[in-house]
């Protein structure tokens, strides 16, 4: 949707509501409804929003020890830039239409540890090289019977999925949720958002949404809108989704993997028909940074404590970081070798990443090894999950945490301080999970220890 065509619908009253929206460090929508004439006459060109919102948690808490905002700067206001190329309709919302901002200080610089400029910065880095990033995103999710307000209620002890069995591919399964299914391929379809398909996944209740792939920001912008989609439609339709890594320890987990390439002059410089697989120098030494910097950067992929239930043998998730030729098994998977579609797919993203920060780190990581022209580790063949004496995804948010504050690669392509600030949201939720007395310890030391 133009700004000339918003104008349009406004005056003709199609369109009265601008969702006006910011994306928080946890890859959420955030902002403020505004009336479209509001909007028109004065919201296009900026508004506001409190701090906090780059501080907070999934609780929307106020933790200490934030260097950017906290309680003594008293927590002022960004400035909410709107977008207008990201303007689109919003189709199961009547009358609505929506748009993203960037986030800023009142002088118009960047916040820079906002998630929308992080992954601009890395894109700039590559575009100085020439070089144009294009990702593609896998996103899984579990479908319940239940509303999400329904689930709680309950404790969020009974959670039905909308399936009794795997459905993998099964048409006969998903038919019977095309009921949300269908408006929410649809309804992002109209948005502009280049939906490809939908499909079960291998689990009871469990679905995955394809996005033809686009360059890096728009990948980025497509994801957490039909992230968000999901959740609305689902809520719609009487139904919860749920983009937990893991919320059941006897299912598997939900990821979103991540393909990624780099172009130039208009064709995939990852293609070098002359070269094994048909995969350029330039893709070697790529490959290698994502594989060498990978515990570094797995925090902006697994952010919370769950997120590191997931890694599981046999469960599709992966736990060795080694790159194999369509190997699901691998951490880092080629895919279309051979092909002008040659690329890397990462697959240790979790449903619950945020994809603007996964996408910043793996870029400054595969930059980082075009920059060091690191060599590409020889292909890994067979199960990587028995594979003896290779290095391991982190397996907890405390690793995870301790390998983001010391890496020297995040510090020299965010800074110190974004570093620090997502080192300090890794540190906030170990802290709150450190105190919970869980269901399961209950369980087991009520009566016996």
């Amino acid at each position: 949707m133009t700004f000339e065509s918003l104008k349009t619908q406004t005056a003709a009253g199609e369109i009265d509501t601008v969702l006006v929206c910011v994306i928080d460090m946890q890859g959420r929508l955030m902002g403020k409804r505004f009336h479209a004439q509001a909007f028109v006459d004065s919201g296009h060109a900026e508004t506001h929003c409190c701090t906090y919102l780059l501080a907070t948690d999934l609780e929307m808490a106020t933790p200490e020890g934030y260097a950017a905002t906290s309680w003594q700067s008293g927590y002022g206001d960004y400035v909410m830039r709107p977008d207008l190329t990201t303007l689109r309709p919003i189709p199961w919302l009547e009358g609505t239409a929506m748009v993203l901002c960037d986030i800023e200080d009142h002088h118009g610089q960047p916040i820079e540890h906002s998630p929308r400029h992080m992954l601009k910065s890395q894109i700039a880095r590559l575009e100085a090289l020439g070089l144009s990033p294009v990702m593609a995103t896998e996103l899984e999710f579990f479908l319940f019977e239940q509303t999400g307000d329904e689930i709680a209620k309950g404790g969020f002890r009974e959670l039905t999925p909308v399936s009794r069995y795997n459905e993998d591919y099964h048409i006969f399964q998903t038919t019977k949720e095309e009921p949300v299914m269908r408006p929410l391929r649809n309804g992002l379809y109209a948005m502009g958002i280049p939906v490809e398909g939908t499909k079960g996944e291998a689990e009871i209740g469990q679905e995955e949404l394809n996005i033809k792939y686009a360059p890096a920001l728009d990948c980025a912008d497509h994801h957490s809108i039909a992230k968000h989609a999901t959740k609305e439609i689902a809520w719609q339709k009487g139904r919860a989704a749920s983009f937990m890594a893991k919320y059941r320890h006897d299912r598997v987990g939900s990821s979103s993997h991540v393909h990624q390439s780099l172009w130039q002059g208009g064709a995939n410089a990852f293609v070098d028909a002359d070269r094994p697989l048909g995969k350029s120098e330039m893709m070697d030494h790529y490959m290698a940074g994502l594989i060498k910097y990978a515990a570094d950067y797995t925090y902006f992929m697994a952010p919370y404590i769950n997120s590191y239930k997931r890694f599981a043998k046999g469960s599709f998730a992966p736990t060795k970081l080694v790159w194999s030729v369509d190997n699901r098994t691998a951490a880092f998977r080629l895919c279309g070798e051979g092909t002008k579609a040659v690329r890397v797919e990462c697959r240790i993203p979790g449903a619950d990443m945020n994809p603007y920060l996964a996408q910043a780190a793996m870029l400054a990581a595969g930059l980082k090894g075009i920059e060091e022209k690191l060599e590409l580790p020889a292909a890994f063949a067979g199960d990587a999950y028995a594979a003896d004496g290779t290095p391991e995804i982190p397996t907890t948010l405390l690793k995870a945490r301790d390998a983001l504050s010391g890496s020297d690669m995040l510090r020299a392509a965010f800074g110190d301080a974004v570093i620090d600030h997502y080192t300090r949201a890794a540190t906030w939720e170990i802290e709150e999970f450190d105190q919970i007395v869980t269901d399961y310890e209950v369980a087991r030391g009520f009566e016996r220890a």
